[in-house]
């Protein structure tokens, strides 16, 4: 299940490029199959053991163009060790709200993106977050959970601040929305509640078939109800 648009955020095989939080690797894999030389990162190091078999699954499996790389890399967000300008492009999703120095970490972001590079961020958005925040404690409050919620403005003055031009706006997956208010009522803990897992089936159904009716769906409902905002920026050009 991708979220962001890697079209609109411009990536070309054989660039280099970051996935900042990348958890369980899922645009760390694509990016890897549309021929880019990708750099996983995460804090996580049980996640990353997973991510770099996956890596090397796909190479096996002839899943990837010839040329194309990639690599794991353990550490803090706020202190990346990679050299300024070092990616073409970055990919920063679901991250933000957890990071509570989430300027500095933005920073770190712009530092290591080259000029006229282009960045991803998404966070989730802030009417569906606030109603789970709402109905749940649990959601919020578990440690390493979310710890903020942003409207669209303040992550886009932010990263502004940081020295980026923003350069669009979109909404995604507007069926997941519901399915975590539903989570949050009836009890996070509570996987097996009915309701819960007719509605789980439907996204797993979604998310493997792709059928015509949920893709219209989504779309509809992505600019009302999407459960993440993306947004896109570039670096300046060096003058």
């Amino acid at each position: 299940m991708l979220t962001v648009d890697f079209d609109r955020l411009g990536l070309r095989p054989g660039e280099r490029v970051l996935d900042m939080g990348c958890g369980a690797g899922r645009h760390a894999f694509e990016m890897y199959r549309l021929g880019a030389d990708v750099v996983a990162f995460d804090q996580d190091a049980d996640e990353l053991a997973n991510v770099r078999e996956l890596f090397g699954a796909m190479r096996d499996n002839g899943e990837v163009p010839a040329g194309a790389e990639a690599d794991v890399k353990e550490g803090d967000a706020l202190a990346l060790p990679f050299a300024d300008e070092e990616f073409d492009r970055i990919v920063a999703a679901e991250v933000l709200e957890h990071i509570p120095a989430d300027i500095q970490a933005l920073h770190e972001l712009v530092r290591v993106l080259r000029p006229g590079g282009t960045i991803a961020l998404s966070v989730p958005r802030w009417l569906p977050e606030a109603v789970c925040w709402q109905l749940s404690d649990d959601y919020h409050s578990a440690p390493g959970g979310h710890i903020r919620i942003y409207t669209d403005k303040e992550l886009v003055t932010k990263a502004q601040n940081a020295g980026l031009v923003w350069e669009g706006t979109e909404y995604a997956h507007g069926l997941h929305s519901p399915y975590w208010w539903l989570k949050c009522a009836v009890g996070l803990e509570k996987d097996d509640h009915p309701l819960v897992k007719s509605y789980h089936r439907l996204l797993v159904w979604d998310i493997t078939k792709r059928p015509a009716l949920t893709r219209w769906a989504e779309k509809v409902l992505n600019p009302v109800l999407g459960k993440s905002v993306v947004l896109y920026f570039r670096k300046p050009d060096a003058r």
